[in-house]
């Protein structure tokens, strides 16, 4: 059953933490995600299309193939975004989408607007962080 979402409806921390409303925000909030990164990548790919062409000079070949190396690293990110975005819409329809993957703690509705890729709340978060620093810094 799909909630109607109205373009003004934020999710406020005085309502029960991912009620069906905030899920259906939240699954909207990351569809559109996915859909603008989809049709950057569809720009990009017409983009690169047409400047396959051979430039003569060989600093202007030089600048072209530096480009397309970032542009797709950039899609390479980008795909793995995706992946990020169809595994929190997953949890969304598991029902644990909101919820620290290590502690079980409700993640804040700040953050998730923020990150709605999430999977840690902040505090895990930071713990996670400094763990890695530490190894790291060894």
């Amino acid at each position: 059953m799909s909630v109607e979402i109205d373009q003004e409806y934020r999710p406020r921390e005085d309502e029960p933490f991912m009620n069906e409303r905030q899920r259906e925000y939240f699954r909207h909030k990351l569809l559109a995600w996915k859909e603008d990164i989809l049709r950057e990548a569809r720009e990009t790919l017409q983009h690169l299309q047409d400047e396959n062409q051979n430039h003569p000079d060989i600093a202007d070949r030089a600048s072209s193939e530096t480009d397309r190396a970032i542009e797709l690293r950039a899609r390479d990110r980008q795909r793995k975004l995706i992946a990020k975005i169809e595994s929190a819409i997953e949890r969304i329809d598991d029902g644990s989408y909101g919820y620290c993957e290590e502690t079980g703690e409700p993640i804040s509705l700040k953050r998730l607007e923020a990150r709605p890729i999430a999977t840690l709340s902040i505090e895990a978060q930071e713990r996670h962080e400094r763990r890695e620093r530490v190894y790291r810094d060894d």
